[in-house]
């Protein structure tokens, strides 16, 4: 007997069906946990009351939906043996259609944002002209305003997408799209403001891939035929690692947005329990499908469909669940004197800066925690995993890595990036660690040769972690980046442009732009020493007298820039550091030429460093050189030699004709 989900014509009512459970969650527990209560003051009626959650939802399935498309049509499904390439097209004109109502619903979601702030029904004289005065100026608005622009660009992609490569790109535009959002939560203004928007953005990316993923095979079901074991095994990996981002993203934003225990008890902490008990049974249901399903083979689509089914259910009510937990008062949080340093970067300002506190001062970051975790996690399986089949890997390398990232760790969570928010010299600090010290110990480490190594390779013509993780290290943009003279010029171009402009006080006063800040320094620092001494596999490498210089004009660029701030009379972003007040910075300037000072001196010891490690390179090359060629000789008798040596006897020759010739 076939299943609904195996026809053509009702597959894509599922959607509806889903859309129709979410629904059906939410609109009793919204009423019951008081998230569509009128406000005491300026209501803006029950039609934005109402229709505030009924439209989250449908943005946040059609959502799931068309990045699902995107990336079962992308990388989890080969293409059919014939050429024709209906999986992929029919997944691309999925997501165009799954893309044109989530910018819909975007734009519907602003225009009742805007009728809920202002406390004005839509309906009212002169609201359009107001709504448009205001939709920059307004932080919600503007966020809304991004994600509507993204999601236009991504459904331009979809309406020309034919190859694996550009729904590739398309997804990656759409989970873009999602980032907007996380600055919305209604917790992002509390002390917690970056845990509970990291925490925001890891769950809502990893659960519109976890629900997308399978409404997308399910929707796409007609057209997988054969490819649909592999499809469904691939995805159960990725499903697995959505549900460690949900379980690890809900346990940091509940502990921000529900506070005590005691809280669990109020209305916003039933719905928070409510939604932890229906997701802990999804990944049950995940758990198996993996084990009953995957491991032993899809053997029919309908079996498969009457699971998807079942899951697809469970989804739409934790979908629902969570757009009416995100509409619930929050319980009353524990009052907090507003400072100005608290305004500005959602922290209380730390107890007088010492050398002692510089090293037992923490405040986890834990977007940049779990990355380095995660990262460690990683490098040691794969290293595990070589070893298992006989292969070895240098446990030095696993060292240098660990330490990289416990630098990393220890830069943004521990005393510099504690202390390095609310002062200049200590914030240099940190930066000139992320630069420089950081990518010195990372790229000895090789992770792209060991991923290169450890990664199974993909012989259907899909796009795994291996074929993506080789496109990007050969692509012209990494043949761009990595060029030294390229590098060298974006090392120093970062510090002018960072320092010299508006940039360094949005990064110290803003999530988004610390956020910005941490990974641009890290990402540029990194390019910057692989172009001279990294040996991954990649572009090709410069002569090692040509990156000598390169290091050295760059060297003494730092250098100007260092003795500049040292020596400079006028202050960097002044509103912020004037703002704050540091009680024990009593002259801001001697702070920011003790920051001058700071980056000129710390950044001579690793470029030391690095010189002599072009050096080495450079010596043993020269050894590989002469050993090449030593071998070479062995070959062929010496016959590069033997070939010289005789066209000097040539050219002997026929310089003695020619003096008889005379």
């Amino acid at each position: 007997m076939s299943s609904p989900l195996t026809s053509t014509a009702p597959r894509w009512l599922l959607a509806t069906v889903v859309l129709a459970v979410a629904v059906l969650v939410a609109v009793p527990v919204a009423a019951a946990s008081g998230a569509t209560t009128p406000l005491v003051l300026g209501d803006a009626g029950a039609v934005v009351r109402w229709g505030q959650p009924l439209v989250r939802i449908l943005h946040d399935l059609a959502a799931s939906l068309t990045l699902g498309l995107l990336l079962v049509g992308g990388l989890l499904a080969r293409e059919s043996t014939d050429g024709k390439g209906f999986r992929r097209t029919t997944a691309a004109q999925g997501a165009f259609a799954g893309g044109v109502v989530w910018m819909l619903s975007v734009l519907v979601m602003l225009y009742l944002t805007y009728a809920e702030l202002a406390g004005t029904p839509p309906s009212a004289p002169g609201f359009l002209e107001d709504l448009i005065g205001n939709v920059w100026a307004l932080e919600v608005l503007r966020l809304l305003l991004v994600e509507a622009v993204i999601v236009a660009a991504l459904v331009a992609l979809c309406a020309y997408a034919s190859s694996r490569a550009t729904l590739t790109w398309a997804l990656a535009v759409g989970l873009s799209a999602l980032l907007p959002l996380a600055f919305t939560g209604h917790a992002s203004s509390t002390l917690g403001h970056e845990t509970a928007v990291n925490a925001l953005a890891l769950h809502l990316v990893g659960i519109t891939l976890w629900v997308g993923g399978l409404l997308a095979i399910a929707v796409l079901l007609p057209v997988l035929g054969p490819a649909l074991p592999d499809t469904v095994a691939r995805f159960s990996t990725l499903a697995a690692w959505c549900f460690g981002a949900v379980a690890v993203s809900g346990i940091l934003f509940a502990t921000v947005s529900v506070g005590t225990p005691a809280n669990l008890f109020t209305p916003y902490g039933a719905v928070v329990v409510a939604k932890v008990t229906l997701l802990l049974v999804l990944g049950g249901a995940g758990w198996l499908q993996r084990r009953r399903v995957v491991a032993r083979g899809v053997d029919s689509p309908p079996r498969f469909a009457r699971l998807a089914l079942g899951e697809l259910v469970l989804m739409g009510a934790a979908v629902g669940l969570g757009v009416v937990l995100g509409r619930t008062p929050t319980p009353e949080p524990v009052a907090v004197d507003v400072t100005p340093v608290i305004s500005l970067t959602m922290h209380p300002m730390p107890e007088p800066w010492s050398w002692a506190r510089m090293f037992t001062t923490w405040r986890p970051d834990w977007l940049f925690v779990l990355a380095a975790v995660v990262a460690v996690g990683l490098y040691a399986a794969a290293v595990v995993r070589l070893r298992r089949r006989g292969d070895r890997w240098p446990l030095h390398k696993l060292l240098l890595w660990t330490l990289g990232w416990a630098a990393f760790v220890y830069v943004t969570s521990g005393g510099p990036g504690v202390y390095g928010r609310v002062m200049f010299s200590v914030h240099m600090v940190s930066h000139m660690a992320l630069m420089m010290g950081v990518p010195i110990l990372l790229v000895p480490a090789n992770a792209i040769t060991l991923a290169m190594r450890a990664l199974p390779s993909r012989r259907d013509g899909t796009l795994g972690p291996r074929e993506l993780l080789l496109s990007a290290v050969h692509s012209r943009w990494a043949s761009f980046v990595v060029n030294p003279v390229v590098a060298g010029m974006l090392f120093f171009g970062s510090l002018v442009g960072f320092y010299w402009s508006g940039i360094l006080g949005w990064a110290l006063s803003t999530h988004a732009g610390h956020v910005f800040m941490i990974v641009h320094f890290t990402l540029v620092g990194y390019a910057f020493v692989w172009a001279l001494v990294g040996t991954d596999p990649g572009p090709a490498k410069w002569p090692a007298p040509l990156r000598m210089i390169v290091l050295l004009v760059t060297l003494a660029s730092h250098a100007f820039f260092g003795l500049s701030i040292f020596q400079g009379g006028w202050l960097l972003a002044p509103e912020f550091f004037k703002t704050i007040d540091v009680p024990w910075v009593q002259d801001l300037l001697a702070d920011q030429q003790l920051g001058g000072g700071i980056a000129w001196g710390l950044g001579e010891l690793p470029t030391l460093l690095l010189m002599l490690m072009v050096a080495v390179d450079w010596m043993r090359r020269d050894e590989r050189d002469a050993a090449r060629s030593d071998r070479q000789a062995e070959r062929d008798h010496d016959a590069e030699l033997t070939a010289y040596n005789a066209r000097l006897a040539q050219l002997a020759k026929q310089d003695r004709t020619a003096g008889r010739t005379r």
